[in-house]
């Protein structure tokens, strides 16, 4: 039985969580409220201009809230003149100011904005990366004196009707939770709780809470902890989501879509930031589409399908552990157990040598290459061309779907195939599973059997006949569903299989189809992302076979986001703020250019450093900024070059890689 605390209402039907509403200007969060959009601005907050145009940009694209930094007292003063201006031009969207390391900046900002943001980690707090034991005298000591410089913020907000967030950042724990709780979830939700108690001793309510990291599991679970705990102290603060320094283009709108979207699903969230490294008005279609799913009616996102078994979970959503699977074998190709994920990728078939091509396409590269090609068999002439497809390239992995039909398992059976496919349905017979089984033995192929929830006492009378002739090379999937969304369909095909102690590996794939290539990245990113950050899923399948070699590269990229398989250089980059030290976007387009063939060697790229160190710990290399025209160079949390002039720092950062045995030469073109 689970006996962990829960986290939301039910893994198998989405519910929202309830809290209380929090008012930021006109805007409500939280409560009966949609989930809000926000967005940051780049621009240096002094210059009243840029900042007041970027607003209004941001403001018309769709963001609902805006944050603008105060790093300084002269910034934060400063609010003044970018609030009246934009009032002047009509723009009511409220603003949140910024804050890190200074209370007094906060004190100013207060004055002129709708909302407070601190970081427990750093609010009146320089983090030195101290290594020391403190006795619960000295935390309590600790605790007393934060409380009084966090207090008077307190109580002007409270007294100005100002709302406040309390932003944790993986990267920028305070000492003192980092010696006694770790780099953790748990240090996390502690260090917001630290804060959340000083508030509620003065009776102010007016708060949102956030978990932010640049790892998608570490961010998920964080935010899943803390919302079991305020369920277990009875509070109900909404929260806002995000994956802080994502990074750019596809990888960063990937890393968002998996840890915003996974949240989403558990009814987790009330407000939304997708943090990329790009102009600040291309994170909110991202945003948009992101939270597109969750604007229709509650009763529309219900799961309408009844659940045909009692089913309960044994995965722990507090901390990652990989499903434990049997192992099964594919030619050379092993599945599940404890073998990498494995990537499948459908080809359209076509009597004018397109299949043909598309399969050199997947499997022509060094690194990224499809390992197993599906094929989809209609009718008899099907198979066959499957066939012929497959004698061609005899040195590749292949499997061959025949969906719904037993009748095509006779022409089907000629192929050399590895993996044969079928949908679980009324269409098939008890001699039908005995039959296919037979043949899996005969010709030494594995069977996939892909079963909606509503066929699951099909799967389970495919399994049986199965074992009945020792048919162990077995993986399931999920068959096209209605009514039951599929992150939930695949948690209760693994709860299902848990429960009849059937321990076959997980084929991950989509179902459905997509309005653009936005929507078709988030919903693929979220879906397999979320699945993969709990440990369910063995080989992943992205397409309907339409674009073969994009989705062979979208599947890795999903794989390199969730930690589970590592084919290129990892880049960690914050977005640019106007605390940012040099031009991020220009700064990451160079960096990357001279390093994307270092496969395994993960760079972090802070514009300041205010999470830089922190968030970038596990990096291998760091490129932050330190002062104007100055960055610093770290290996790990270690900085090992203080203020190196800009123009040299990129050389440097090279040379730097060189001297740990890092680089290598990029192939010739």
């Amino acid at each position: 039985m689970n006996i962990l605390p829960r986290y939301c209402e039910s893994p198998f039907h989405y519910e929202r969580r309830k809290t209380r509403e929090v008012k930021v200007g006109p805007i409500g969060i939280g409560g009966d409220n949609p989930i809000r959009i926000q967005s940051m601005t780049t621009s240096d907050t002094k210059n009243t201009e840029a900042t007041v145009r970027e607003v209004l940009d941001i403001v018309k694209a769709g963001c609902e809230i805006v944050r603008i930094t105060a790093p300084t007292v002269d910034d934060a003063n400063n609010l003044r003149n970018i609030r009246d201006e934009l009032r002047k031009r009509g723009c009511n969207a409220p603003l949140v100011a910024d804050i890190h390391f200074l209370p007094k900046a906060a004190m100013a900002a207060v004055e002129f904005v709708e909302k407070i943001r601190v970081n427990p980690g750093n609010y009146a707090d320089k983090k030195k990366f101290a290594v020391r034991e403190y006795t619960d005298a000295q935390y309590q000591e600790e605790i007393e004196r934060i409380e009084a410089a966090f207090t008077p913020l307190v109580l002007r907000c409270k007294e100005l009707g100002r709302a406040m967030r309390i932003g944790t950042n993986h990267g920028s724990l305070s000492d003192r939770i980092m010696n006694r709780y770790g780099d953790t979830p748990l240090g996390m939700v502690e260090s917001a709780l630290e804060f959340v108690r000083i508030c509620g001793k003065n009776d102010f309510h007016q708060i949102v809470l956030s978990m932010k990291a640049s790892n998608p599991r570490v961010m998920i679970q964080a935010y899943r902890l803390l919302a079991s705990r305020l369920g277990e102290l009875g509070l109900d603060y909404p929260f806002h989501l995000g994956v802080t320094e994502a990074g750019d283009g596809e990888d960063g709108r990937i890393k968002s879509a998996i840890g915003i979207g996974a949240l989403l699903e558990d009814g987790i969230g009330d407000t939304i930031r997708v943090s990329l490294t790009e102009d600040s008005v291309n994170e909110i279609p991202v945003c948009q589409e992101i939270v597109r799913p969750y604007h229709v009616p509650v009763n529309l996102r219900q799961t309408s399908l009844m659940i045909p078994f009692s089913i309960s979970e044994k995965r722990n959503p507090f901390a990652y552990s990989r499903r434990k699977t049997s192992e099964v074998r594919l030619g050379d190709l092993s599945i599940g157990g404890e073998n990498t994920i494995c990537v499948e990728i459908p080809v359209l078939m076509s009597r004018n040598g397109q299949g043909a091509e598309a399969i050199r396409a997947i499997t022509s590269r060094t690194e990224i290459v499809a390992e197993v090609i599906q094929l989809e068999a209609r009718n008899p002439e099907d198979c066959c061309q499957a066939g012929e497809l497959i004698a061609q390239f005899p040195s590749d992995l292949f499997s061959v779907n025949i969906g719904f039909q037993p009748g095509l398992l006779d022409a089907v059976s000629t192929c050399r195939l590895h993996k044969l496919i079928f949908e679980a349905s009324n269409a098939w017979s008890a001699a039908h599973f005995q039959k296919l089984a037979r043949q899996a033995q005969q010709n030494d192929f594995a069977v996939q059997c892909n079963a909606p929830v509503g066929q699951f006492k099909k799967l389970k009378e495919f399994l049986a006949a199965a074992m009945r002739e020792n048919l162990a090379r077995i993986l399931v999937g999920i068959g096209f569903e209605s009514g039951v969304s599929p992150l939930v369909a695949h948690r209760m095909l693994a709860a299902f299989l848990d429960s009849e102690n059937s321990p076959f590996p997980i084929h991950l794939q989509e179902m459905g189809s997509h309005r653009s290539d936005l929507e078709s990245l988030i919903e693929t990113s979220k879906l397999f992302g979320a699945l993969l950050c709990d440990g369910i899923g063995d080989s992943v399948q992205v397409g309907d076979g339409s674009h073969p070699v994009a989705a062979t590269q979208l599947a890795y990229n999903i794989l390199q986001a969730t930690g589970n398989r590592i084919t290129k250089t990892e880049y960690v980059s914050c977005p640019s703020c106007g605390r940012t030290l040099f031009h991020l976007q220009t700064v990451t387009d160079r960096i990357k250019k001279r390093t994307a063939h270092l496969k395994g060697v993960k760079i972090g790229i802070m514009g300041c450093i205010v999470n830089g160190p922190g968030e970038m710990a596990d990096a291998d290399f760091g490129y932050v900024g330190g002062a104007p025209g100055k960055v610093n160079l770290y290996v790990g949390r270690e900085c090992v070059q203080y203020h190196v002039p800009e123009d040299e720092a990129e050389q440097r950062l090279i040379e730097l890689i060189k001297s740990r045995g890092k680089w290598h030469e990029p192939p010739a073109p």
